[in-house]
């Protein structure tokens, strides 16, 4: 392994092949690591630390990613004669996620490098232990627990913070299985965040012993069981279909879902190349 901050990354991208979720897992955690995560950004616009520093553009499949390389020999062998800058991948990631960019490495070596989709960017910058690895499958639970969804129910109805619950069967690339518990309330306030983590606890004693358990909220626009279960998934407890429905609430609304505006780290759409 090389000792320069590329070298760790650089490792770990020749380890990827399709199919192998390990390595590619371990190549997210190399891009996570500060210092010796870097990578080379290339800049379709401006100098490093400028402005008008503006990342590269690619499009792949209808999705948009920013390109890079993993090292200064491989900035050599890409041929790239504008501006470039070194960062921490992490900081990449935090950069480029909340606007669905995702990240590709070596677009200029054989087989075209690899894309890191803006999902798993995500999941490098909130941590990657907090996020199940994709890509995920995704489906309505099969395993028959009505006892803990009939409890669940009954502790929903009497939070009053509780809107709606929605489940979903997920199953990572690596790691076990597991139900997801979509969580949808009025409001995000302490109070309200509490009493529903309360009613959570007080339900879980039914689930069957070896049965994981996690839970999302349904405000959260990045997550990618929370994006399934908003288009797929039909509430199994919902307050409004069973009472009177309560004042108005202000709604959250989706980030656009087209490219960015352009900017720092954002170029206008430039497709076919990078």
């Amino acid at each position: 392994m090389s000792a320069s901050p590329s070298g760790s990354v650089e490792h770990m991208l020749r380890q990827v092949t399709p199919g192998r979720y390990d390595a590619y897992e371990a190549l997210l955690r190399a891009l996570a690591t500060p210092s010796s995560g870097q990578i080379w950004m290339l800049l379709w616009h401006g100098q490093a630390g400028s402005p008008d520093a503006q990342y590269g553009n690619m499009e792949v499949d209808g999705f948009s990613y920013a390109p890079c390389v993993t090292s200064a020999q491989e900035l050599s062998a890409s041929g790239w004669n504008r501006s470039y800058e070194v960062v921490d991948g992490l900081d990449v990631a935090r950069t480029l996620y909340p606007d669905h960019f995702g990240l590709w490495l070596n677009p200029h070596a054989p087989g075209g490098g690899v894309g890191i989709p803006w999902l798993d960017l995500r999941r490098i910058a909130t941590g990657l232990d907090r996020q199940p690895a994709g890509p995920l499958r995704l489906s309505e639970p099969g395993i028959e627990i009505p006892q803990f969804y009939a409890l669940l129910a009954q502790n929903a109805h009497r939070t009053p913070a509780l809107r709606s619950l929605r489940r979903a069967w997920v199953q990572p690339a690596l790691g076990a299985p597991y139900l997801a518990i979509g969580l949808d309330v009025y409001d995000t306030s302490p109070a309200a965040v509490d009493s529903v983590r309360a009613m959570m606890q007080q339900s879980v004693g039914a689930v069957p012993d070896g049965l994981p358990v996690s839970t999302v909220a349904m405000t959260d626009d990045y997550d990618p069981v929370v994006m399934w279960m908003r288009a797929g998934a039909r509430p199994f407890y919902d307050r409004e279909a069973h009472a009177a429905p309560p004042p108005p609430q202000p709604q959250l609304q989706a980030p656009p879902t087209g490219s960015p505006a352009a900017g720092y780290g954002y170029p206008p759409p430039v497709h076919g190349g990078y």
